[in-house]
C-alpha cells in the first residue's frame, strides 16, 4: 500500500488543474516506457496504456485532473489523523488516488488498458471525445468515493449558462451609500454527493443579504467552479439602507465619498438569484439517493455584462431535461441569454456478471458491501453510451468533501481498497 501512497505524492506534485495537460503526459510517457507500455495520446489528451500485442479483458479508468480552487495550485500534502489532507486547497485525491493504483498495477506488469481521462472535473470532455477503441469488455473506474459501495449507476448532468447586460448609469439622485460586502470560507462541496447536506451557498446568502436592504448591484463575483457549491463572494452594492448579515463570516464595509453615477444592473438579477430554488428537487426513495437537484455555482461581472454559472443532474434522463427547461424557461423571463453545455447522461444501474464477480470479491474484504447508484456524475455513463457492449463498476476509497479545502482521504480505506483491486484484477484480467 505504501507503492500507492508514494505514487500519490509524486503526481500529486505535478501540475494537474482542469486545461493543464502537458506536465502530467510527459510524465506518464516516460512512466510507461520505463514499465513496458506503450503509451497513446489522443487530440483530447487522453492517455492510454497497454502492452504490445495486449489482450486486455479489462480496462481501468480515471481522470487525472483535478478542481483547483486557484489557477495553478499543486496541492501540499499534509498527513493527519489517518488522513491526507491539503494545506488550503483542494487535495486531488478526486482522482489522484485512482490514477495512482493505476500506476501501481503498472509497476507490477497487469496486461490491462489503462486508461486516464482529461478534463473530468470541467464537463467529462475527455471522455465525451475519447478516440481510442477500447479492447477490453470489461472497466473497472476506481473514481467513486465511499468504501464499500460499488456504482452501477449515476446521475446525468448538463450545465446552463447565463449572461445579461442589462444595466445603466443612473445618477445618484437618492444619495445612495456604498458598500462592499464579502462572504469568505464556507464549507464548500462536491454538487452532487454532498447537495443534499444542505451546506450554505454563499450566492444565494449574498443575494438575501442584498434584497433585504433593498439595494442595487453594482458587482458581484462569486463561486470557484460549475460543479462546486459557491463557498466564496463579493459584491458592492448601493443602499439607503445598511445591509445585514445573513452569515457569520460576512463582512460589510462602507465606502467612503460614493461616486455622483452608478452603473447598476437590473434587479431582475438579484430577484432571480434570489428566488431560484439551489439543491435537491428530487428523492429517489427506491434507490436512496438524490434523484435531481441543481447547483447554483458561479456569478461573475465583467465590463459589459454579468454571467451565471449552474449545474443540474439526475438519475432520469427525462427529468434532467425537464430540469434544464425548467431552468432556462425561468432564467430567461428574467431577461437572460442562455445557452447549454457538458450534456451527460445518465448511467442506468446495470447488474451484469461483472459487477456480480466485483461485489462478491468486495464481500470477501468486507461483507457488507454492496451495489449502489450515487448523484454524482461519473464518466462511467459515457463509457456504457459509446461502447454498448462494455461491462462497468465503479469503487473508490473513503474520500470526503472532494472539490473543497476540506477534501481529506482515508489511508486505511486507500489500503483496504488496494487488496481489493488487486484481487479483482487477478480474477478478471
Amino acid at each position: 500500500m505504501q507503492e500507492v501512497l508514494n505514487l500519490f505524492k509524486t503526481i500529486t506534485a505535478i501540475p494537474r488543474c482542469s486545461k493543464e495537460y502537458q506536465p502530467f503526459i510527459e510524465f506518464i510517457k516516460s512512466f510507461a516506457n520505463e514499465h513496458g507500455y506503450e503509451c497513446m495520446v489522443d487530440s483530447v489528451n487522453n492517455i492510454l496504456c497497454k502492452k504490445a500485442n495486449s489482450q486486455a479483458k479489462l480496462c481501468i479508468q480515471n481522470h487525472y485532473d483535478i478542481v483547483c480552487l486557484s489557477d495553478g495550485c499543486v496541492p501540499q500534502i499534509i498527513e493527519e489523523d489517518g488522513f491526507y489532507k491539503a494545506k488550503d486547497s483542494t487535495l486531488g485525491a478526486d482522482n489522484g488516488m485512482g490514477c495512482s493504483y493505476m500506476l501501481r498495477l503498472m509497476q507490477l506488469g497487469y496486461d490491462c488498458e489503462f486508461l486516464f481521462t482529461s478534463d473530468e472535473e470541467i464537463g467529462l470532455i475527455g471522455a465525451n471525445g475519447i478516440e481510442f477503441e477500447l479492447q477490453a469488455t470489461q472497466m473497472l473506474n476506481i473514481d467513486s468515493e465511499s468504501e464499500g459501495e460499488i456504482c452501477i449507476g449515476c446521475a446525468g448532468g448538463v450545465d446552463i449558462f447565463a449572461s445579461t447586460s442589462n444595466k445603466s448609469i443612473v445618477a445618484n439622485t437618492e444619495n445612495l451609500d456604498l458598500y462592499e460586502i464579502e462572504l469568505t470560507n464556507l464549507p464548500g462541496g462536491h454538487s452532487g454527493v454532498n447537495i443534499h447536506q444542505e451546506i450554505p451557498n454563499a450566492i444565494k446568502l449574498m443575494a438575501k443579504a442584498i434584497k433585504e436592504c433593498n439595494a442595487k448591484l453594482l458587482d458581484i463575483n462569486g463561486g470557484e467552479r460549475i460543479n462546486s457549491i459557491p463557498a466564496n463572494v463579493k459584491a458592492i452594492i448601493a443602499s439607503n439602507t445598511a445591509p445585514q448579515a445573513t452569515h457569520e463570516n460576512i463582512t460589510i464595509n462602507k465606502v467612503k465619498d460614493p461616486s455622483e453615477h452608478f452603473s447598476v444592473y437590473d434587479d431582475a438579477v438579484i430577484n432571480f438569484i434570489y428566488s431560484f430554488a439551489h439543491g435537491v428537487r428530487g428523492f429517489d426513495k427506491e434507490l436512496n439517493v438524490v434523484l435531481t437537484s441543481i447547483n447554483l455555482a458561479k456569478v461573475h461581472t465583467g465590463i459589459d455584462e454579468l454571467s451565471l454559472e449552474l449545474s443540474a443532474r439526475s438519475m432520469d434522463n427525462d427529468e434532467l431535461k425537464r430540469i434544464k427547461d425548467e431552468t432556462v424557461c425561468m432564467l430567461e423571463s428574467f431577461g437572460f441569454t442562455t445557452r447549454t453545455s457538458g450534456k451527460y447522461p445518465a448511467w442506468k444501474p446495470d447488474i451484469n456478471d461483472f459487477t456480480n464477480k466485483v461485489l462478491e470479491i468486495y464481500k470477501k474484504h468486507s461483507p457488507e458491501a454492496s451495489l449502489e447508484a450515487i448523484h454524482a456524475g461519473l464518466e462511467c455513463a459515457l463509457f456504457k453510451d459509446k461502447f454498448p457492449n462494455i461491462k462497468v463498476a465503479s469503487i473508490g476509497p473513503n474520500i470526503f468533501n472532494p472539490h473543497s479545502k476540506a477534501e481529506k482521504v482515508e489511508l486505511q480505506s486507500v489500503e483496504n481498497l488496494y487488496k481489493i483491486i488487486l484481487d479483482i484484477v487477478k480474477e478478471v484480467a
